[in-house]
């Protein structure tokens, strides 16, 4: 008899006949645009990824898991998977209709039946699942900040999966690697799950575990969404690529998981041995901090280093796949070799080594040497590709402070300073240039407002991808768009915020334009300032104030900025 975790799961989908007939008819029902987020999370509901969930969960199911990590039927499940909506579409839509799910080039994935329809608290929901109820945390923030405010839940109807052009051989679907697993006779396998490029301790560590569990190894780095800031998953897969070969290929196998992580901690390490099971993985590893977001708004860290492994080992058996603890490796120096930290009985007369992620990225930054101890030549090749040291990579300047407070001045006297040293391209990026040109039909309304700011991020966000530089100079009165600007710009280059901290009563004596009187006789709604709120930065790059300092001043504590930054050099 096969063992269980070999033999099939079910899976969502209808037969192909049936798609077809089905695809017809869904393209008369309302539908719904999936976000990133969510098509990762359906594309794993329907492939049994996320067994023995049956669709996006009910009211019932999604406060049992909230509330105690079990669905309505007694069954474990640490992570709410839900199919967050905007009011206006959840208006459209009754419950016990159908709904089209299609992806973001309008394609038919799956048909839902909505049997639930309700507004969570979120604040609860971030207590429970995350632990607090900080924005800090990549999770919540998406939660309060992007998350519609109603939650549909139904079971799915699967259509087509979703289409990747990338990486085609290493995706798998759970039946496809039980499938795999079957055919090479392995019956016991340890997966690795891994947002990070492989690293020589990464490669010991495998290694150890496989030959504890006495198993395969099946190494599942997550390729969906990951934590802002993560190296992208192009670079990441062609590292993995490259350290294959280091491994014996008739015992070790790679697979990409199209996962959408919630940096959720120990919730998350229970979640993602569930996933695993469904794959056909037997052991899996869980490493210290497992998927930890870093720290919260106090600067400690979300949960404790070993939180995640706990909660898995008190479930584990329930969940029929078991933990391997992995150990943080170090480079003992005198004997050449990877070993565990806490087993290293002569630490105190021994030379031990070790580079942080921190430090790792601080070297690639700066372009220096990364030892081969610590990783293989090919992976720091790939690294470098993707990550050229700071000082010939784009970055964006990014100006907020009220009107009239002297930032477009300041920005253009950065622009010919940055134009005269030459080297990239610079963009000026002005909130009155911005919308004439590209934001004309925006009025000044909040959301307006919000909106103008994002095309502004997602237009300095392209150009620092193209290593150009960009300079922004819009009030941008609220955190949470600045905040989000920063995550677009940030996952291709440098974020510089700067405060020009000109106080509001300096702004309204110069008023250059004549705004704050009209704003004062009531002729100008929702005024930055005056009839509307300014969030001033708690933790911006640099703050400059501009009374009583000349412009070229202001200008110069920039460049200071830029090049003790390494973004250019002295």
């Amino acid at each position: 008899m096969q063992p269980t975790n070999l033999a099939p799961i079910p899976e969502l989908f209808v037969s192909y006949d049936s798609a077809q007939k089905l695809k017809h008819e869904a393209g008369a029902l309302v539908s719904w645009d999936l976000t990133p987020r969510q098509i990762c999370d359906l594309e794993l509901l329907m492939n049994g990824g996320f067994n023995p969930l049956k669709g996006f969960l009910s009211e019932e199911d999604y406060n049992g898991v909230v509330e105690n990590m079990r669905l309505t039927s007694g069954e474990l499940w640490p992570m709410p998977i839900t199919l967050d909506v905007g009011d206006d579409f959840a208006n459209s839509v009754e419950v016990g209709q159908d709904i089209a799910l299609r992806d973001q080039e309008g394609v038919i994935l799956a048909m839902m039946s909505v049997t639930d329809k309700w507004e969570p608290n979120k604040a609860n929901e971030a207590k429970k699942v995350f632990g607090a109820d900080d924005s800090a945390h990549p999770a919540v923030n998406y939660l309060h900040n992007q998350a519609g405010k109603i939650y549909l839940g139904g079971p799915i109807t699967g259509i087509q999966q979703p289409v990747h052009y990338d990486f085609r051989a290493r995706r798998d679907t759970p039946n496809e690697l039980r499938a795999y697993f079957r055919k090479m006779g392995w019956r016991r396998v340890v997966a690795f799950q891994t947002r990070n490029p492989l690293h020589r301790a990464h490669q010991e560590l495998t290694f150890r575990a496989a030959k504890e569990a006495q198993a395969n190894l099946l190494i599942h780095p997550v390729v969906g969404l990951t934590k802002p800031g993560d190296i992208d998953h192009f670079t990441r897969v062609r590292c993995y690529e490259a350290v294959l070969d280091q491994y014996p290929a008739s015992t070790t196998s790679m697979s990409l998981l199209n996962l959408a992580m919630r940096m959720g901690g120990p919730r998350e390490a229970v979640w993602h041995g569930l996933i695993r099971k469904n794959h056909g993985c037997t052991h899996f590893i869980v490493g210290r901090d497992h998927a930890g977001p870093g720290k919260n708004s106090a600067g400690e860290d979300f949960y404790g280093p070993y939180d995640a492994q706990d909660l898995f080992r008190e479930h584990q058996e329930e969940m029929g796949i078991e933990m391997v603890d992995f150990k943080h490796m170090v480079f003992v120096q005198d004997r050449a070799q990877y070993e565990p930290a806490d087993e290293i009985a002569d630490a105190d007369d021994v030379t031990i080594l070790n580079i942080s992620g921190t430090e790792l990225r601080r070297r690639l930054a700066e372009g220096l040497e990364i030892p081969e101890w610590f990783s293989f030549p090919a992976v720091v090749e790939e690294l470098r590709k993707s990550r050229p040291p700071r000082a010939n990579q784009g970055f964006t300047v990014f100006f907020t402070g009220f009107s009239g407070s002297g930032k477009s001045t300041i920005a253009n006297a950065l622009m010919v300073k940055l134009m005269e040293m030459g080297g990239r391209p610079v963009t000026l990026l002005d909130g009155d240039i911005v919308r004439k040109n590209l934001s004309s039909e925006l009025g000044f309304s909040k959301e307006h407002r919000d909106l103008n700011i994002r095309r502004i991020g997602y237009v300095a966000s392209e150009i620092t991808k193209n290593g150009g530089i960009a300079i922004c100079a819009p009030i941008a009165p609220y955190a949470t768009t600045r905040r989000a600007v920063r995550e677009d710009v940030e996952a291709f280059g440098a974020f510089i915020e700067v405060h020009v901290a000109t106080s509001i009563e300096e702004c309204e004596r110069r008023d250059r334009k004549g705004l704050y009187k009209l704003a004062r006789e009531g002729k100008i709604k929702e005024f930055t300032g005056i009839s509307d709120p300014y969030d001033v930065p708690v933790d911006p790059e640099l703050s400059v104030e501009t009374e009583n300092v000349d412009v070229d001043n202001c200008a110069h504590q920039v460049i200071l900025k830029l090049e003790s930054m390494g973004l250019i050099k002295a």
